[in-house]
């Protein structure tokens, strides 16, 4: 295989098949250049799709992040406005309690 590969750039040796190997140089050649062009070159087409494979991710933590800023001012609202909400984050959260009652602290 190696032979074949050396052989082929020798023009001397293309005989009757000097077609087939003037094409054949010229597809190799041509296959090299775009080698180089679509993953060494600085702007190349591999660093579009990671591009845009990071754009797509920021975009769907944008609508995660969107989606997550309406929960949180939904449960802001109820906080304001619903005191009975309120009261139950203090005592749930940051455990507090009225005056009389019992409070158990469980410890995981």
């Amino acid at each position: 295989m190696a032979k074949f590969f050396k052989d082929i750039w020798d023009s001397s040796k293309d005989g009757n098949r000097r077609e087939q190997r003037s094409f054949l140089r010229l597809a190799i050649v041509a296959t090299a250049i775009f080698a180089v062009i679509l993953f060494v070159k600085k702007d190349s087409i591999v660093r579009w799709v990671g591009a845009e494979i990071t754009i797509m991710h920021q975009h769907r933590q944008l609508r995660l992040y969107d989606k997550k800023i309406v929960e949180l001012e939904q449960q802001i609202r109820m906080l304001t406005e619903n005191r009975d909400t309120l009261e139950a984050l203090a005592r749930e959260k940051f455990l507090f309690a009225e005056p009389g009652d019992d409070v158990y602290i469980v410890e995981e």
